[in-house]
């Protein structure tokens, strides 16, 4: 570690047993390593360090996640051992209230939550660009015929380069167009059809969001920064010039003045506004008075809003109030999007909901709304067949932000609602008769997180007591209850507990360790993938299993597996999508994995499960609507490539940050090999990032200088998605990887010799 004066700065150390680093993870009887230890032992010791208190930076650390009581820590639990009676103020994303909790809970953390990065739209880049230009003139040539003609060629070709073809293809008569030579048999309504589909998508991926750059604690927004966040929250609604009128006015504002009340400032934020639109009036004398009243409490929420995010300074305020002893005042964890005001100001000891009162009524909504989508597309893909089992993952994080919307998808697949008592807490979910529901009842196999396991177990006994009733419904027939059928199937084999659906891993445990294999990069089939997931995830839970506590239950689990046909993923943010970390690929596409592996069609090739994704951050649109977007898999990867890795705009922002933008994108390119062994990835996305992060110089330069080790994954992970034939890439190509890995691997060892040097003098001189 560094000493300056009484702080002492160290990176926590890796958790792990040297020759194999799995070992510890898959273990739960081994203890934590002596060096992990011995740093919390030298943290307290009053000849080591002699810390009166520990800040863990960032999210998160591993010292919450040991062995342990799942709910609070008795003196066994490794956690309460390492750190004892030492205050831990623990700095968190406000963004993620559920694994937060966890380190309040288990790692006594008092919370300091710190702002998302400013958000930045995808915009469009390169051929995506030409493109949009090309489809832009065709739609204005309407009357010139032999124009619109020419261009025909020139945007098929663009979509091919593009390799947009999968996302939006060209149908004509049931059949994809995918070649030149059919394309002159294509009718010219059909073509022009198919051009306002790739218009549609490209204003999408256009209008993208995606997390710009970092943010640094404590630092206030910039006029820019402002402008993204308010521009992301409001979308069209709040025009450019009314965009700047509210920034123009805070900075105005004496809201630094000592003694100035927040009351204060929002009295004279009103007594602004009123002046605005009088002198809009004086322009506009024909604008609608119910236009003006709306725009008036926009306009004022925006500004609360940009007063609010100017706030971001008490980061490091409520980190030296908790130093001090004093009291940091809490919040609702959530993000800006979805939340609202209610998130902010940042530098707040944040908390998550009432797990009592889960789903929410806007949840159930779009919950029902969601699961009507998926089983519409699943019947249309299947020949009008339901699907007999979906895998729903529950996760705790999507759980408190979107209140239940996960939840709310398994009850609407399996046909059943909340029951509310006066107080509003959910007491019962009661299954639908039949003939209200007038269609089968589908199975579901829940795929538990760790963390709503634990924070939401009387949801957990709420399912539990469902699925039992639904697997026991002595008047329905099991054509209409595959709930049933299963369950009647494992009863004539002798299994107990034939109705249990909710899995998880190991009491006290987290993860599925997919990522940790795919890290290490010890592993050589994607089936052996799928079997991790599997060997970590056989504990039933629920009120029927005993309170707190799981059982290993493998065959129902592997007889879910083997029925699954459709898994289900939601999306809780911007921030965190399918390709940003590495737990979506390590549990969700672990798990389809691992439904894939027990499934053979009738050519006798593994099956392919579907997934579908769901958007739910931004609020989703109306929570009462009748359409929920409800994506495959593969197109939103190819969507979130798109607009990110592959975006110079994303580039920039990450590559611009130094040591910490470097990781981020080191961090992507492994996601990337995991999406690639648990399902598959197009060619163009590793082309485009070789190009993108390796070979153009001066990315790779930046990367190298700022993160030798993180240039060295990006490289690795691209060598690696030939070697495992995920990517075919051209010699050429890889052989300039080659060098380039070597002479990063160079500079890894110079670093470390150059830092082992300095440590040496350091001590030598301490003497």
């Amino acid at each position: 570690g560094i000493q300056l004066g009484n702080v002492w700065i160290t990176v926590q150390p890796l958790l792990g047993v040297e020759g194999d680093p799995m070992r510890l993870l898959f273990e739960r009887d081994l203890t934590p390593h002596p060096q992990y230890c011995a740093a919390y032992e030298w943290m307290k010791k009053q000849d080591g360090v002699g810390a009166q208190a520990v800040i863990h930076l960032g999210m998160h650390g591993t010292v919450e996640w040991l062995p342990g009581l799942p709910l609070g820590n008795d003196r066994k639990s490794w956690s309460d051992s390492l750190l004892g009676a030492l205050p831990n103020i623990y700095v968190y994303a406000a963004n993620n209230p559920s694994e937060s909790i966890l380190a309040k809970r288990r790692g006594y953390g008092t919370l300091i939550s710190y702002n998302v990065p400013p958000y930045g739209r995808a915009g469009l880049y390169l051929d995506l660009a030409n493109l949009k230009d090309l489809v832009a003139e065709y739609r204005l040539s309407d009357a010139e015929r032999e124009s619109r003609a020419d261009l025909r060629d020139a945007i098929f070709a663009g979509c091919q380069r593009c390799q947009m073809l999968k996302d939006v293809p060209l149908v004509m008569a049931s059949t994809v167009i995918d070649s030149d030579e059919e394309l002159g048999q294509v009718p010219e309504a059909v073509f022009d059809d198919w051009v306002r589909n790739v218009d549609d998508y490209l204003v999408e991926l256009q209008d993208r969001l995606f997390s710009s750059g970092l943010h640094t604690l404590g630092g206030p927004p910039t006029d820019e920064d402002l402008q993204s966040y308010l521009t992301a929250f409001y979308g069209d609604r709040l025009s450019q010039e009314d965009c700047h009128a509210v920034i123009s006015n805070i900075r105005k504002q004496a809201i630094s003045k000592e003694g100035d009340s927040h009351e204060n400032i929002i009295e004279r934020i009103t007594h602004w506004l009123g002046q605005f639109f009088r002198d809009q009036k004086q322009h506009d004398e024909e604008r609608a008075t119910t236009n003006t009243h709306n725009r008036t409490i926009m306009l004022k929420e925006a500004t609360e809003i940009s007063h609010l995010l100017c706030r971001t300074t008490e980061e490091i305020d409520n980190v030296i109030n908790a130093l001090s002893g004093g009291y940091v005042p809490p919040a609702p964890g959530g993000d800006l999007l979805r939340d609202g005001t209610s998130v902010l100001p940042t530098g707040r000891n944040i908390h998550a909901l009432d797990p009592y009162r889960m789903p929410s009524a806007g949840a159930w909504a779009r919950g029902q709304n969601a699961a009507k989508e998926i089983i519409r597309q699943h019947r249309e893909a299947n020949d009008g067949a339901y699907p007999e089992t979906v895998a729903v993952t529950l996760w705790g994080l999507d759980a408190i932000k979107t209140r239940g919307e996960s939840v709310a998808i398994v009850l609407a697949l399996v046909g059943a609602e909340p029951v509310k008592e006066g107080t509003g807490r959910v007491v019962r979910f009661d299954l639908i008769p039949l003939e209200k529901l007038n269609r089968p009842r589908i199975d579901v196999l829940a795929s538990l997180s760790g963390i709503f396991r634990d924070s939401f177990a009387n949801v957990v006994d709420l399912l539990d007591e469902m699925f039992e009733r639904a697997a026991f419904a002595n008047d329905e027939p099991i054509e209409m209850n595959f709930i049933k059928k299963h369950s009647s199937e494992l009863s004539a084999d002798g299994v107990e507990r034939p109705a249990a659906r909710l899995f998880s891993n190991p009491p006290g445990d987290y993860g599925s360790m997919v990522n940790e294999v795919v890290g290490s990069g010890d592993w050589d089939e994607k089936e052996s993938l799928g079997e991790t997931w599997k060997g970590r995830n056989v504990f039933s839970y629920g009120k029927n299993e005993g309170v707190g506590t799981g059982k290993a239950r493998p065959q129902v689990l592997d007889k879910l597996l083997a029925t699954t046909e459709r898994v289900v993923q939601e999306i809780d943010s911007v921030e965190y999508g399918l390709t940003d970390i590495q737990e979506y690929y390590a549990n969700t596409g672990a798990l389809k994995k691992a439904a894939e592996n027990r499934q053979v069609s009738q050519d006798g090739k593994q099956k392919k499960v579907a997934m579908s994704v769901i958007e739910a951050f931004g609020g989703g649109g109306d929570a009462t609507s009748s359409k929920v977007p409800v994506r495959d898999l593969q197109d939103v990867l190819r969507i979130e490539y798109r607009s990110k890795l592959l975006n110079p705009k994303w580039c920039d922002a990450m590559v611009n940050q130094g040591s910490g933008g470097a990781y981020e994108v080191s961090q992507r390119m492994t996601a990337m090999i995991g999406w690639a062994a648990t399902d598959d990835l197009d060619d163009f996305v590793f082309d485009q990032a070789a190009e993108r992060y390796a070979l153009d110089e001066d990315v790779a330069d930046k990367l190298r200088t700022s993160n030798p080790e993180a240039f060295k994954n990006v490289v690795r992970r691209l060598l690696e998605a030939s070697g495992r034939g995920m990517w075919d890439a051209d010699e050429d190509k890889l052989e300039k990887l080659r060098d380039l890995y070597s002479e990063a691997d160079d500079m890894v060892e110079q670093v470390a010799a150059t830092v082992t040097g300095v440590r040496k003098k350091t001590m030598k001189e301490k003497e």
